[in-house]
């Protein structure tokens, strides 16, 4: 029996052409909401009764929602990217919902966008620009990139693929993350403490994913061991920085500057204040937005409904606990 598949990840609209195709020969009925994620709870709640299936943006798939009358046919979650923590993976367990997802398929993507971030701040590129189109021409001074200390907060697949772009600007690498791989130190990357790593860093790069234990990580006091000299790069997740303490950090002149992939709340509000905050580059959490991977990601992301619709796993899935739960929804063999 073919099953509805909900469709919240903008990227399937835009780079999934591939992605529509495999769905529609597999029978598919496909579901476009009226709004793209990454949907609230009660806009995801009004758009998912009947769906078997959501290849889904950040959407709050939250214990309330998933429980609900809205998701009695829910079976899969196929998330578009590698981030879920806006799902609460226990109660899709508990409910029976397989949780899939894509990793290791952004991580070069993401670092490239994070490198970028990271030039750009330093040698301040974007005022230039912006000058530049305002029929000004005023040369900003900025600062070296080679030869200095990268830190990186978190040492997975994407914080390793910052740190191989890094070693070809001959730069030191400190490394910060909670379980240390080997791999990481093979690439030269030196772990510490993070006070020690926020002391010596010239730049700091935001690459860990979001847990209850890392949610505001970098705080007032995280910010204040930070040279007056440095930058930050964060293209992971928006709460694992205090975005107040950082507002005072860079009005305060207590850190360089600031390139912000993500935030607590996105799409960023119109007036959030860090829209005006000084020596900030700000994007709107488009790090995985280069069109060769995103096509790979929702051709991914659409085998996983596939897979599952006709009694197969996918390949990666977050929760697979739920294959021996007696709750489970899908027939799997």
């Amino acid at each position: 029996m073919a099953w509805k598949v909900l469709l919240t990840a903008r990227a399937l609209n835009e780079v999934g052409a591939g992605a529509f195709e495999i769905l529609r020969k597999s029978s598919c009925e496909l579901v476009i909401p009226p709004k793209f994620g990454p949907l609230p709870a009660d806009a995801l709640l009004a758009v998912l009764p009947g769906a078997d299936a959501v290849i889904a943006s950040m959407d709050k798939f939250t214990a309330e929602v998933i429980g609900s009358p809205a998701a009695a046919n829910l079976k899969l979650i196929s998330r578009w990217g590698v981030g879920y923590d806006a799902i609460d993976i226990a109660a899709a367990t508990r409910h029976g919902i397989i949780v899939a997802y894509t990793p290791g398929m952004l991580n070069e993507t993401v670092a490239d966008c994070a490198f970028a971030l990271l030039l750009t701040l330093a040698r301040r590129i974007h005022l230039g620009h912006m000058g530049m189109i305002q029929g000004e021409w005023n040369p900003a001074w900025g600062n070296d990139v080679f030869g200095k200390t990268l830190g990186v907060l978190g040492c997975g697949r994407i914080g390793q693929a910052v740190a191989r772009r890094a070693s070809g600007f001959n730069m030191r690498l400190l490394g910060y993350d909670v379980a240390p791989q080997e791999q990481a130190r093979k690439l030269g990357i030196e772990f510490v403490s993070l006070d020690e790593l926020l002391a010596q860093s010239d730049f700091v790069s935001l690459h860990s994913a979001l847990t209850p234990e890392n949610r505001g990580l970098l705080g007032e006091a995280q910010l204040r061991r930070m040279k007056p000299s440095a930058y930050l790069i964060n293209t992971a997740r928006g709460a694992l920085v205090d975005e107040g303490a950082l507002l005072r950090a860079l009005e305060e002149k207590r850190i360089a500057g600031a390139a912000l992939d993500a935030f607590s709340v996105e799409p960023l509000p119109p007036d959030h204040p860090l829209r005006k905050a000084p020596n900030i580059l700000l994007t709107p959490h488009l790090a995985s937005f280069a069109r060769e991977t995103g096509e790979r990601v929702s051709m991914a992301s659409a085998e996983a409904v596939i897979q599952v619709m006709n009694r197969r796993r996918p390949q990666w899935v977050v929760n697979p606990e739920v294959f021996k739960s007696p709750a489970l929804r899908a027939v799997v063999d």
